[in-house]
């Protein structure tokens, strides 16, 4: 199953049903020549003696994405950059607050990028795979989230922007959100009035119900029911 939509300058596709057909949910997500596998998988039982909600995140830019070879007297990959942790935790911090409170099943997000065409950061295309993936999977979740880059130049506000258009754009925002609400923001500007700043946020979020209810179109066609998990007492305040 494949949908699509033009987002920005190219389409935005994701595709499920070929690959990782073993996860809980697994998609192929793609825009322009970049793409990116995005599996999720979560245990049968929950976690003993734990508080918290064990979710990982792994985003992971292999070397052969771009057509190139690990440098170094080892030729293999190494441990993750810090571009890649921080890509982790732009996906953690819009998906994590929409599992239920007592679900302490322990899930695991895997991000690969597979193609890289240099253009666009794919960072925000390993969120919307992941929302994707969780929302067409068993895993109790309250989404579908999406995150939009937006930058601006002299045209005004630009959607996605490519790397040459972030030389010359004065503000390079990251935002999530559902289709109700924005649950992150985080990027830089430079001397930006706080209405541009409102407008650059508001904006984005129309992208991004567009993207979310792309990922509902999906879900009406291959969803799985939800998995009927044994709920966890209330954790104790005292703890």
């Amino acid at each position: 199953m494949k949908i699509s939509k033009n987002f920005g300058s190219k389409d935005l596709c994701i595709e499920t049903g070929k690959i990782a057909k073993q996860a809980n949910g697994s998609v192929m997500v793609s825009y322009g020549d970049t793409i990116l596998l995005v599996t999720v998988c979560c245990s049968k039982k929950p976690s003993d003696n734990r508080s918290f909600f064990p979710l990982s995140v792994d985003y992971r830019e292999k070397f052969y994405s771009s057509g190139r070879i690990p440098g170094g007297f080892f030729k293999r990959e190494a441990r993750p950059s810090e571009d890649e942790v921080i890509a982790s935790r732009l996906t953690d911090r819009p998906i994590r607050p929409l599992f239920p409170s007592d679900f302490f099943h322990e899930t695991q997000v895997f991000i690969n990028v597979l193609s890289y065409d240099g253009s666009i950061n794919p960072d925000i295309l390993g969120t919307i795979g992941t929302s994707a993936a969780l929302s067409i999977s068993d895993i109790p979740w309250d989404g579908p989230v999406a995150s939009v880059r937006v930058g601006r130049n002299e045209d005004g506000f630009i959607i996605n922007p490519t790397q040459e258009e972030l030389k010359t754009s004065d503000m390079e925002v990251i935002v999530s959100g559902t289709a109700d609400s924005i649950l992150m923001v985080e990027g830089s500007a430079e001397f930006i009035s706080e209405d541009d700043f409102i407008s650059a946020v508001q904006y984005s979020h129309e992208v991004i119900k567009d993207i979310v209810q792309l990922q509902l179109d999906l879900v009406k066609k291959v969803g799985k029911n939800k998995l009927e998990y044994i709920k966890s007492e209330e954790i104790s305040s005292d703890l």
